[in-house]
């Protein structure tokens, strides 16, 4: 099939612990793909240097993962990428929806204006892992290592050995701590006998990226259900850059995946979507099914499972890739802490507390809107139907009609890092809740003076100067102190992943520190494993 991206070779380079067979590493990243370059690079601009194994010497083959959420956006600005993928990313934040050959209804993922990021970027998943690649090794923190799989893997009380074969030959290394972000395959899952535990459905999808020059057609995402080129079935359709489209056909629960991918069986569903007339090339073709599982704990001791390796869900809504960079935002800013002198060990246990929550949001959205789209039975068709029939004309309906919710971030409501509120609010960002942005004065935009580190906003006033933690002051009017729910003296404690731990209606220096200890795992407070 013809390509608009030559995949990079990266070359092997033994590593030093060749030599004697064994080595010691503080942190072992196991994957390069998307989540574990970004949980290296996120450690780089922490100060923690890593090594970052993978068992290929290249970026992913097809665009795979290609739709990333405004959260996700924003955490890339802060790793350094976020202009890159505003320039070469399709930016889009319409949805519609058909039943048919007709528009059910459209929606608006941001309708208002005063944001630094859109609703989504489209983006091909190799271009971001060649430009994670690129950021981490100019960082000089990543020690990244082609051709390294990961055969054998020992946990021990004070950290993990792993057994690592190479094309030179294999090695040992005693690691501190383990990311495990090699996949829904995962080498490191199964060499611990972790088992997944919920659904995997019986239809098959196929996925296609397809390259079509001048297609005039707006950036936005088009879902149909039961249409006239594709009847009984659903199809989803996302612009690219390149002129490259992603194309998703429901095939049913009986197609044969092999088959299925033959590229002239390919083509001629392609051919019923755009008409006889349009050219177009196949560039990458796989079939798929839905998953929406994931495993009963993410930390296992020394060993933290990222992104695929811990959870699984359906394509449709965005939540995989997105949750995944969002697992990598949530852990390193701990581990980092932890490794640092700042925090004690026992704050690593609140990734559980957040992001098993956070996967369960996550799979509940994405099995309901397998349910609607793949509806089981007569009765759950003839209803999924009336919906979609109905959303044309009445607001109550569309809200029914599921094909897929977009991934938007999780509020870490219960978190037991969070200082709950005292003081009476009418709106802004709750403890838990992801920060808000909105522009400034100087050209910039308010999510751009946080992270990284705690950080103290104040509206109207001067904030503390506090040991460890970053102060940011700001008008208490106009569109951020608006969306802040500010006035004089209003004070926000933000954690270094942007989401707010604490706030209060005055300064006070006291109940920041506690809040900044609690925060921080200091403070004694409990801090349970999720279940």
């Amino acid at each position: 099939m013809p390509t608009t991206y030559t995949n990079p070779v990266y070359p092997f380079q033994p590593p030093p612990e060749l030599a004697r067979g064994e080595g010691q590493a503080r942190v072992v990243v196991v994957g390069a793909g998307v989540v574990g370059l970004t949980c290296a690079l996120d450690l780089a601009r922490h100060g923690i240097s890593c090594i970052l194994l993978d068992d290929d010497d290249t970026v992913s083959f097809g665009s795979r993962a290609i739709c990333w959420s405004k959260r996700t956006l924003e955490i890339y600005d802060r790793l350094g990428l976020g202009q890159k993928l505003l320039d070469k990313g399709v930016t889009w934040k319409i949805g519609k929806v058909f039943f048919k050959d007709k528009l059910a209804y459209e929606f608006d993922l941001l309708p208002e204006p005063g944001h630094r990021m859109p609703a989504f970027v489209n983006l091909q998943q190799y271009y971001l892992e060649e430009w994670l690649v690129e950021a981490c090794t100019a960082s000089g923190r990543v020690d990244l290592r082609w051709k390294n799989r990961v055969q054998a893997v020992t946990p021990r009380d004070d950290g993990v050995l792993l057994d690592i074969a190479t094309p030179a030959g294999s090695y040992r290394l005693a690691a501190e701590w383990v990311l495990a972000c090699d996949g829904a395959r995962s080498t490191i899952r199964e060499q611990l006998g972790l088992a997944f535990e919920g659904q995997v459905f019986r239809d098959r999808f196929l996925i296609a990226d397809v390259l079509i020059r001048g297609m005039e057609l707006p950036a936005e995402r088009r879902f149909w259900f039961d249409p006239p080129f594709h009847p009984g079935q659903s199809v989803l359709l996302h612009k690219q850059p390149d002129d490259v489209w992603r194309i998703d056909f429901q095939l049913g629960a009986e197609a044969d995946p092999e088959a299925e991918k033959d590229p002239e069986r390919v083509s001629a569903r392609i051919r019923a979507m755009l008409g006889p007339d349009v050219p177009f090339a196949l560039e990458w073709v796989s079939v798929y099914t839905f998953r929406c599982r994931r495993l009963a704990r993410f930390r296992h001791g020394h060993i933290f499972f990222v992104g695929d390796s811990a959870h699984q869900v359906s394509p449709f809504g965005a939540r995989g890739g997105n949750g995944g960079v969002q697992d990598a935002d949530n852990l390193v800013w701990k581990l980092a802490a932890v490794l640092q002198g700042r925090a004690p060990e026992s704050l690593l246990d609140s990734y559980d507390a957040e992001r098993i929550p956070a996967a369960d949001e996550n799979i509940l959205h994405s099995t309901r809107a397998t349910d609607f789209i793949t509806p089981r039975g007569d009765a759950a068709r003839a209803y999924r139907d009336a919906v979609l029939l109905l959303a044309r004309g009445h607001a109550f309906a569309r809200a029914m009609v599921n094909a897929g919710r977009l991934s938007t971030p999780h509020h870490y409501r219960a978190s037991p890092l969070s200082t709950a509120d005292v003081d009476t609010w009418a709106g802004g960002p709750a403890p838990g809740a992801p920060a808000i942005d909105a522009p400034l004065a100087d050209g910039s935009f308010l999510m751009q003076r946080l992270g990284g580190e705690p950080t103290i906003l104040v509206f109207g006033a001067a904030a503390p100067t506090l040991a460890g933690v970053r102060t940011v002051n700001l008008p208490a009017e106009g569109l951020a102190a608006e969306r802040w729910d500010a006035k004089p003296g209003t004070t926000y404690l933000v954690r270094p992943d942007q989401h707010v731990a604490a706030r209060w209606r005055d300064i006070d220096p006291v109940r920041i520190t506690a809040a900044l200890d609690r925060l921080m795992g200091r403070s004694g407070a409990t801090v349970r494993r999720a279940a």
